[in-house]
């Protein structure tokens, strides 16, 4: 029993991780979605706001994993992958975990820099910075990019899995499945 333990991660970082996700989908479809409909309508209105709500979410529960990943082993790759495969793990693993922080801070920045305030289930949070339209500009061209690059970094992340799980035939997936 103690293998299966050491084999896997933590149950409360596999739930953070798939829960993580659905946020992630939730965020990324209020925006596919908002264009649908017209500016100022109360539709595009409330997917903006699930869209900052989730967003915010996402903040906290990274914030959550990253304070369980530090308190915990991580469970080995068996067998090992090669040290560059490693390394490539590694890093889009830093860059995940990096974009799940910036964005929300971007997100939040901008909203602040255009003159809002956000506003969570009819909470306002404080204004960080001053209102300032150029840089709501900027903050928000960055917001996207990475926003954007975020799909091809979940892609390829989820691509690696199925390859570890179908191709090298190794427990890479395993280590984060929800079953026992």
């Amino acid at each position: 029993m103690q293998a299966s333990r050491t084999s896997r991660y933590r149950p409360s970082l596999v739930a953070l991780h798939w829960l993580t996700l659905l946020l992630l989908i939730g965020v990324y479809a209020c925006i596919e979605l908002r264009g649908m409909y017209p500016r100022g309508s109360a539709a595009r209105a409330l997917i903006k706001d699930w869209h900052y709500a989730l967003g915010l979410a996402v903040f906290a529960l990274t914030w959550l994993r990253l304070a369980l990943r530090a308190t915990g082993t991580t469970p080995p790759i068996l067998p090992q992958p090669p040290a560059w495969q490693a390394g490539l793990a590694h890093l889009v693993a830093f860059l995940l975990y990096a974009m799940l922080l910036a964005l929300p801070v971007l997100g939040y920045l901008s909203l602040n820099a255009d003159g809002h305030a956000v506003v969570l289930l009819g909470i306002e949070f404080p204004r960080l910075i001053a209102e300032n339209p150029a840089l709501a500009h900027n903050l928000e061209e960055i917001h996207e990019t990475i926003g954007t690059a975020g799909y091809f970094l979940i892609g390829l992340h989820a691509s690696a899995a199925l390859l570890h799980h179908y191709v090298r035939r190794d427990n890479a997936l395993r280590r984060m499945s929800l079953r026992g």
